[in-house]
């Protein structure tokens, strides 16, 4: 039978209904332009949790102390653009594009940051669960966690005492900091459960959409930043600032800010996201 009347049979299609037949080098097209399964993108996120595990402690401080001096940034952005807004009413949203500036930053030159790691050492620890994965696990947490914090809070530290920037963008960014202590405890750990959600979910969609990387990290950051919602490093750096000019108590930056974000971001990121994607994983191989 020809070519050409080979593709004027029909069969039934992935739906179910009946469509053209596909020779052979079509097919492969189609399997192609298939997104990956579950399967694929949790082995994927899994290798890369593994192969964190394995660094030394020295590699996770530098690495970590570079992305909190990176996430200073989007404070940067977001105070220049809330000093400078156009006269519009959704300003808003565009002044949330700047929180996403350090998130670029931090995930395209590899650093590391702690709520990335909610989903990637956590999936090789779920997977093949044991007590020297668990500590490896807890040891990368606590490593990254002190680093990523030290780093942001000596960016914020330049910021608050040295003549960096403009006036109004220093005032910009402590009303940021401002409105994020308007929220209250419980207001800060669901925020926060959420933006470590948001995070655990771009995560997981990398392996995906390699082409894509910039758009999933800058579209989903900027939700975080619309939507209110908190990230404890990512929105730390208002906090420091008004710590180190004065116009907050320290004992607040920990128990109203870093504490319950923390939490949330770790209940989202970890006990949310990743056993629910781990157990559709392993819910189609049983």
């Amino acid at each position: 039978m020809s070519r050409v009347s080979d593709r004027q049979e029909v069969d039934r299609g992935a739906n179910g209904q009946h469509a053209p037949a596909l020779d052979d080098e079509e097919r492969r097209d189609a399997e192609r332009r298939m997104p990956p399964r579950a399967a694929v993108l949790h082995e994927a996120v899994g290798a890369v949790g593994e192969e964190e595990l394995k660094r030394t402690p020295s590699a996770l401080t530098w690495s970590g102390l570079a992305a909190g001096l990176s996430m200073g940034f989007s404070m940067v952005a977001s105070g220049a653009l809330k000093a400078y807004p156009p006269e519009a009413p959704y300003a808003h949203l565009l002044i949330a594009i700047g929180y996403s500036t350090g998130f670029v930053i931090v995930i395209l030159a590899r650093q590391q940051l702690f709520t990335e790691n909610t989903l990637t050492v956590v999936l090789p620890l779920i997977s093949a669960p044991s007590l020297g994965k668990l500590g490896l696990v807890l040891r990368l947490w606590t490593v990254v966690l002190i680093a990523n914090i030290i780093g942001i809070a000596l960016f914020a530290l330049a910021v608050a005492k040295l003549p960096l920037f403009a006036p109004p963008i220093d005032h910009a960014i402590g009303a940021l900091g401002a409105t994020l202590m308007s929220y209250s405890v419980p207001e800060m750990f669901v925020k926060a459960v959420a933006g470590g959600w948001i995070i655990a979910t771009m995560v997981w969609l990398m392996p995906a959409v390699e082409s894509a990387r910039l758009w999933i990290i800058v579209g989903l950051t900027w939700l975080i930043a619309a939507a209110g919602l908190v990230h404890v490093v990512g929105s730390a750096g208002e906090m420091f600032y008004l710590a180190f000019t004065g116009q907050l108590a320290w004992p607040e930056v920990f128990k109203h800010y870093l504490g319950p974000v923390l939490t949330g971001n770790i209940v989202g990121g970890t006990v949310i996201f990743t056993l629910i994607s781990h157990a559709q994983v392993r819910s189609d191989t049983w």
